[in-house]
Parts: structure tokens; C-alpha cells; sequence
């Protein structure tokens, strides 16, 4: 029997002789990579942490204590330890295990997360109200050095440098090499820092320093600025400490007893402390080491080599946009490319390779992103920023505030938009109609093929404002690529002719609404007009209305939710036309949609074609 067949509910690590660590740690990481390997998923972050989060698992009690991970996409090992491994075949499907912490799963998870820079805000919030309650259980909030650039952390640091009780903080350093002072002087000086021995010290000389009259206090506070500025030349982690978060670090990461030595002592002090350690992304699989980025997000790949299982040369939506952009730039120097942390996801590390001058990739800031682009577009550039749907929320009130209402020309590229699939609730980029739509002024577009994506965007670096264009993930399809209106603001496009029932269906939906209407004429005899929306905000008014008074009933299709989303405001528009036919608002539900392949999400939300086909037909009976 093998050592992680011993592993079966939290807590089983505690009986692991110490001896076996290094053991169950490669057992980890073959389990990982066999598993991996055929579900797809996040690979290279998981091998790095494994040794981290068994130390993890053998310094708290769980489900006690609380383990709050920051981003979420590193916790396989999490999951493995607190009996979760005999789902791992299910990874990210529909109905099966999460790629992500998830509170439904385990007892053990403390909280739902998928985006970044958070873990530390909620863990501030779970000690205040531990205290409060008069509660005993340890929270330790882990955070990687790539979640470090987004300003939320740094909110969350400066509030949590003035609690006067126990958290701790684990920094992931997975890009630094293992620096000289890892190891015994590492540990020395956070002992020395923690420990009830020399802040026992410390209180008593300041209190009896204290007690001298009439220099004492002004005697204190010269040591303890002496004392500060001495250290913060010898120190590191001085810029923690300055907030009032006592640094402990770096420490090897692989290092199980020297991590168990470190979270100890960080557990008897009384203040937030930081543990800094150093882990290698992709440790112990040669692929995921070499090219960790590669590994990072990964769609099922040939184990023994590490390459992606073949994709018969499909072209994405995003490959689209990458060589339109590029395409765009050489012929306008002041186009500039701005992403966050998503050079590969986004397409732009094409950019990046023609134009690095031009490139700018700010880390996970997205906030960050959408006003530095404002800056440029301000002073005469022309800023295309790339973003994932789902993450362009975070960016909301910068849209609104600093681009929208200076009526600057920045260009939105919403990628990942509409049913993503398998990264689940926190991904789907199923809102961004709804949140796009509502700012006054920004132009919302959405492309049915890859061919109209490219002219989008050449619309959009010509027009004079703010302009989002949506797009899907996946294949770029080259379906009614024969209809090719010229792109007029605020005009949608006319597909099949307004008729008596005529469907307004939005980006990609045009194709699956185009092949429903065939199927409506053959099987049932009604012949339907499509419209290819092409603008969700401004609404093509007159088009509506037009079709409103020429026929019996319209019918509105959008991947996004239904609230706030296109049809809602067709529906008030024809409402307040007097409109007296029947009105169908084929959306998404009001609802965060689970993980899982984005058909196997469809079929289960009744999103499919046959059910589209299906409504539409007990509609118009």
C-alpha cells in the first residue's frame, strides 16, 4: 500500500511517520500529473505546492482551523489531503470536483474564492470575528507573490497591521530562487522575532526604560527608532514590518520541518505575522519546470512528453483578435496593448513579441489596468485593453469613472465571455452585458464570427469613445462569413428578412439562432427573420421597432444573463412602443452557473440548441 492510500480524511497526514514525507510528497505530485494530464487543469502551481500544504495540514487542525487560499487554483493537494482524491477522476465537471476551493465539497474549505488578492481580506474579516465571538481557532490566509501586485492585498495588509492578535499570512514565492539567508539564519531570526522569550525581553526593557523620569519615554522611542532603521538595513521583510506584520523568511518551501519550525513560531505570537516561503512552480515534472506557464492552465496533455493532445489547428476567437490587433498597430503607432497578468490567455504575448515597446502588462491589477489606459488615451494614445470577461468586473467603477465619463477612446477586448465551462462559478463571464450595457456612452459589441471580430476592432480603434467587444473562448467560427454589412454605429445587421417572427440574437447565438430557423422552416413551415445584433448598447432602435410593427412575435437570444442583459431592454423598449404581439427572452439564468464542459452546462440549464428549438416552438404555438 502506498502512503497516500493511508490518506483518506483530514487529519491522516498527522500519522505519516516524518520519515515518509518526501515520499507522499512525490506520490502527490505523480498522482497530480497522472490525474492532470487527462482532466486538464491547473498543473504547474499545484506541483509547487505540494510540500506547503502538507505543512500546512500538519500545523492546523482542520476544519477548525480556517485555510483561506488566495486565487483557489493551487489547492489539488488541499483537496487530496481532506479525502478528496477518489473524485479526482470527475476534476472540473460537470457534477464532479472543483478546480477550486468549495465550501459545498469539504468542511475543510473556508471559503469560496477564484479570483486574486483576496485570501488576506478574508482572513482580516475571520480573525476580527473570532475575536469578537470570543472564539479559539487559528486563520492563515495564503497568498502568491503574482497575487501580491493587486492593490486589494496591500488594503488588506494595512488593515491588518493594526489587529493586536494572531493571524498569519503565508507568502508563496514561486518566482524568486532560493536566496543565501533561506535555511538556519531564516529561522533564527523569525524565532527570535516570535518568540515569547525575546518579546518578553523587549516589553520588560521598554517598561523599565519607560520608568527613568523625564527622559524615559524619549529614551524608548530613540532605541526603537534606532532599532528600526538598523534592521531595516539588515532585514528583510522590513516593508511588512513597517505595517506591523512581523516577517518571517524566506524559507524553503520543499522544506516540510523548517515550514513546521516557521508556522510555529509565527503561531505563539500575538501580532499578524508573514511567513515568506520559496517554492518552485512545477517541481517534479521536467515540462511543467522548464515552462511553467504552459502549465499553468492546461487542457488534457500527453503525459509523457508534456505536449497538448492535438487541436487540429483550430483557430480561436482570441487567436482572431491577437493578429487583428497586431495587424491594426502596424498601421497606427499610437495603438498600445495593456493586459493584467494574461499575456498568454489574452492572445497579446503576439503583441508583445512585435511591438514591447508599446506592450504593458501590469500584473493582477485590473482596477490598475483600466486607468492606466485611461492616462494614455488622454494625452493622444489609443489603448486596447485584453482582459477576461469575468474579470473586467473588478474593473467596474474605473470603466464608469475614469474611461466612460472622460469619454476616452479605450478599447475593451472581452475575452472568455459567455459559458466558459470548467474553472465554474467565479469564471463564467456570463454578466458583462448586463454590467457593460449600464455605463452611459460606452459602445457594446459582439461579433458571430471570427471575420467580424477583426472589423470590429478596426471599428473600434477609429471610433471616438469607449468601445467593449465580447467574445467566446473557443473556435472562431467561419459560419455566415458571406454576410458582411459594413459596420455602421449603432446598426445591426440583417441576416434572414424581418418576417412575422423575427429572432435579434447576439454574437455567437446568431449562428445557433441561424441553424434553429433552418430547422423551424423544415419541420414546422415558419420562415423567421434573424437579425445579427451586432450593437447591445446603443440598442439599433429603429430595427427593434421595425419589427415590432411589421410582426406577431419577437424573440431575443443572448449568452448572458437575464437580468439587466439585451433582451430586458428590447423588452422595455417594445413595451413602450405599444407593442401587442408575444415577446420571448431566450437568456441565461439569474444564477452563478457550476463547472463543468460549457455543453454539459447547457444541456443542463436548457441553453442547448434542440432546447432553444424547443421553446421557440411551444412559444409560437
Amino acid at each position: 500500500m502506498s502512503i497516500l492510500d493511508t490518506i483518506n480524511e483530514a487529519g491522516d497526514i498527522k500519522k505519516v511517520d516524518p520519515a515518509d514525507y518526501k515520499e507522499l510528497a512525490r506520490e502527490i505530485r505523480s498522482f497530480l500529473v497522472n490525474n492532470v494530464s487527462v482532466t486538464g487543469g491547473h498543473l504547474a502551481s499545484n506541483l509547487g505546492v505540494v510540500e506547503l500544504t502538507m505543512a500546512l495540514h500538519l500545523f492546523l487542525d482542520l476544519p477548525k482551523d480556517k485555510l483561506i487560499f488566495d486565487v483557489g487554483h493551487q489547492s489539488y493537494t488541499h483537496k487530496i489531503l481532506t479525502g478528496r482524491k477518489d473524485r479526482f477522476e470527475t476534476l472540473r465537471s460537470f457534477g464532479g470536483l472543483s478546480g477550486f476551493p468549495k465550501t459545498s465539497e469539504s468542511d475543510c474549505d473556508a471559503f469560496n474564492t477564484g479570483h486574486s488578492s483576496t485570501s488576506i481580506s478574508i482572513a482580516d474579516g475571520m480573525v476580527k470575528a473570532r475575536d469578537l465571538m470570543g472564539e479559539d481557532y487559528r486563520v492563515v490566509a495564503l497568498i502568491g507573490d503574482g497575487a501580491l501586485s493587486g492593490g486589494m492585498a496591500y488594503e488588506a495588509l494595512n488593515n491588518a497591521g493594526r489587529f493586536k492578535s494572531n493571524m498569519i499570512i503565508v507568502l508563496n514565492d514561486n518566482k524568486m530562487s532560493i536566496s543565501e539567508n533561506v535555511g538556519g539564519m531564516a529561522a533564527y531570526l523569525g524565532k527570535l522575532r516570535t518568540g515569547s522569550g525575546y518579546n518578553s525581553v523587549k516589553s520588560s526593557v521598554e517598561k523599565g526604560l519607560s520608568s527613568i523620569p523625564v527622559i524615559g519615554d524619549e529614551l524608548v522611542d530613540k532605541i526603537r527608532n534606532s532599532k528600526n532603521s538598523i534592521k531595516s538595513l539588515f532585514v528583510k521583510g522590513m516593508f511588512f514590518e513597517n505595517m506591523g506584520i512581523t516577517y518571517i523568511g524566506p524559507i524553503d518551501g520543499h522544506n516540510i520541518p523548517l515550514m513546521l519550525e516557521a508556522f510555529e513560531a509565527a503561531g505563539k505570537s500575538r501580532n499578524p505575522v508573514l511567513v515568506h516561503v520559496v517554492t518552485k512552480k512545477g517541481k517534479g515534472y521536467r515540462p511543467a519546470e522548464v515552462n511553467p506557464r504552459m502549465f499553468h492552465g492546461v487542457e488534457p496533455f500527453i503525459k509523457k512528453t508534456g505536449r497538448k493532445k492535438e487541436n487540429n489547428g483550430v483557430v480561436t476567437y482570441t487567436d482572431v483578435f491577437a493578429d487583428a490587433v497586431i495587424e491594426e498597430a502596424k498601421k497606427n503607432d499610437r495603438i498600445v496593448a495593456v493586459c493584467a497578468a494574461m499575456s498568454d490567455g489574452t492572445g497579446l504575448s503576439r503583441f508583445r513579441d512585435y511591438f514591447p515597446g508599446r506592450f504593458f502588462d501590469v500584473g493582477i491589477s485590473e482596477e490598475h489596468a483600466v486607468t492606466f489606459a485611461a492616462g494614455m488615451a488622454k494625452v493622444g494614445m489609443r489603448p486596447v485593453v485584453a482582459v477576461y470577461s469575468t474579470f473586467l468586473q473588478r474593473s467596474y467603477d474605473q470603466i464608469l469613472h475614469d474611461v466612460a465619463l472622460n469619454r476616452l477612446p479605450v478599447v475593451f477586448a472581452v475575452d472568455r465571455a459567455g459559458i466558459v465551462g470548467r474553472d465554474g462559478e467565479t469564471h463564467q463571464g456570463i454578466f458583462d452585458l448586463s454590467y457593460l450595457s449600464s455605463i452611459p456612452g460606452l459602445t457594446v459589441m459582439a461579433p458571430k464570427n471570427g471575420a467580424e471580430l477583426k472589423k470590429f476592432l478596426e471599428f473600434a480603434f477609429r471610433h471616438d469613445g469607449p468601445v467593449a467587444i465580447r467574445y467566446p473562448r473557443h473556435k472562431a467560427t467561419q459560419k455566415l462569413e458571406n454576410f458582411d454589412a459594413p459596420v455602421e454605429y449603432g446598426k445591426s445587421e440583417i441576416i434572414r428578412d424581418i418576417s412575422d417572427v423575427t429572432v435579434f440574437a447576439v454574437g455567437r447565438m446568431v449562428k445557433v439562432m441561424d441553424e434553429i430557423i433552418d430547422r423551424l422552416e423544415k419541420e414546422k413551415g415558419i420562415k423567421a427573420g434573424l437579425v445579427n445584433v451586432r450593437f447591445v448598447s446603443p440598442i439599433d432602435k429603429e430595427t427593434v421597432l421595425s419589427a415590432a410593427s411589421r410582426g406577431e412575435a419577437l424573440i431575443t437570444c443572448e449568452e448572458n444573463v437575464r437580468r439587466g442583459g439585451f433582451g430586458e431592454a428590447v423588452a422595455d423598449m417594445i413595451l413602450g412602443s405599444g407593442f401587442k404581439g408575444k415577446f420571448l427572452n431566450l437568456s441565461l439564468p439569474d444564477e452563478f452557473l457550476s463547472h463543468g464542459s460549457p455543453n454539459d452546462i447547457r444541456d443542463h440549464i436548457s441553453f442547448d440548441p434542440n432546447s432553444l428549438y424547443n421553446k421557440i416552438c411551444e412559444f409560437l404555438q
